[in-house]
């Protein structure tokens, strides 16, 4: 199967805007290229299947990309658009952005390269292709993303880790994409777990990660929350947008003493979704900050 890659180039510094701005048009899933952070994961203790050295021999620019159908012809359009709001309002800058088409078995190659396990207080989060060997006691999940899901590498994502509280509790993952966030509250004690996505291809690869570390979920093709379904504690690491959206909504499927855990928000717009939270009855009791990224914890009752 063919599909049309995006790259953006860009910095460091700007990477994490960037990759926000593809979220905000549409994309499933981003990767950041960054050879630097390459460089360190290979002087840590991870033992590497094989190593390409030709990602180190990359300039210093930052590549930013992600996937869409070889059909969408907008979503370059929509991307430039947004990129520009961004840089207009003084918060991103970039270069060219290259278009071009793949194929999806030499896609699923390269962006294994740039995966490394990722650690919280919670969970180790292990890419099924390397080899790790836990400490006493440390719990681990292999995860296998697909080219266009994460493995925990992103800070939203890693702020979720730390912030969840999921033992005893009944849990419901909104926007589940690989099922990283569900797992992880299976495997930290969660009572039950349901997630649910948009993207069909989403559900599969949930459905093969929690099958592959033995956690029994309920994970369905669903346009985020349907139905009276509720939860001692619902998590959402989607798109600022989509959050604000959905703050009214989130409310019925938190159980009396529940809590929501929210990320994907960008510095610039926290305090907006704090906002509508606020409004929408919740009250805010804990928060991570990481990389320009902001993860919150409200609760209700």
């Amino acid at each position: 199967m063919k599909y049309l890659s995006i790259t953006v180039n860009t910095s460091s510094k700007d990477a994490d805007l960037v990759a926000s701005a593809m979220f905000d048009v549409g994309a499933g899933g981003v990767s950041i290229i960054d050879s630097n952070d390459f460089a360190e994961l290979i002087k840590s203790d991870v033992i590497w299947d094989y190593v390409d050295e030709s990602v180190l021999k990359q300039s210093e620019v930052v590549k930013v990309g992600t996937v869409t159908d070889l059909d969408d012809d907008v979503f370059v359009t929509r991307l430039k658009e947004r990129l520009e709001e961004m840089r207009e309002a003084g918060g991103v800058r970039y270069g060219e952005i290259q278009a071009s088409v793949i194929d999806g078995a030499d896609y699923e190659n390269e962006w294994k390269k740039y995966y490394r396990p990722i650690k919280t207080k919670n969970i180790t989060v292990v890419p099924t292709w390397i080899k790790y060997q836990p400490e006493q006691g440390e719990k681990v999940m292999l995860l296998d993303p697909g080219m266009a899901f994460g493995t925990g590498s992103h800070a939203t994502t890693r702020m979720c880790l730390e912030l969840m509280d999921a033992c005893g509790k009944d849990v419901i993952d909104v926007g589940c994409g690989s099922g990283i966030l569900g797992i992880a509250a299976a495997l930290t004690g969660a009572k039950s777990v349901y997630m649910c996505d948009i993207d069909p291809l989403a559900v599969d690869f949930a459905k093969q990660n929690a099958k592959q570390n033995g956690v029994d979920a309920v994970i369905e093709l669903s346009d985020l929350i349907s139905g009276d379904r509720s939860a001692d504690l619902v998590i959402a690491n989607i798109t600022a947008d989509i959050l604000a959206r959905l703050a009214g909504d989130l409310k019925k499927h938190v159980n009396k003493g529940g809590s929501i855990l929210l990320s994907g928000i960008i510095d610039e717009r926290a305090e907006w979704i704090k906002a509508c939270y606020e409004s929408a009855g919740f009250r805010f009791t804990d928060g991570l900050k990481q990389d320009g990224w902001q993860a919150m914890v409200f609760k209700i009752g």
